[in-house]
């Protein structure tokens, strides 16, 4: 499965089209708090685990999306405004993200346009 569109729509959200012809919006905020890099999400090495700390400071730019590329046939790099760029989301992953978001945003029982 892997995203056949992904584009920014305005300064605070994105659309993503996936191959199966689901659609989703899925705010800037939402997708960056999600990165997937060790910085932003922590990593586990040699059996040792690595949280980063809380950053309690809004740096400009943090939710800005600048811009995607894809890597292989797997991810999407993103580049964010602020000029972080480590987070590489993985189809599975991003899939996951737009998921997770459409639900706590439509109620159970209520139909979507994903």
């Amino acid at each position: 499965m892997y995203p056949a569109q992904f584009k920014k729509i305005n300064e605070e959200e994105v659309f993503v089209k996936w191959d199966d012809g689901k659609e989703f919006t899925v705010p800037m905020r939402y997708l960056r708090d999600r990165c997937p890099c060790a910085s932003c999400a922590g990593e586990s090495v040699l059996w040792r685990e690595y949280k980063p700390p809380p950053l309690h400071v809004l740096m400009p730019g943090k939710y800005n999306l600048k811009s995607a590329e894809v890597v292989g046939d797997y991810a999407l790099a993103l580049t964010w405004v602020d000029g972080h760029n480590t987070g590489i989301y993985a189809f599975d992953h991003l899939r996951r993200i737009c998921e997770e978001y459409n639900a706590s945003v439509i109620p159970s029982g209520t139909s979507g346009k994903s």
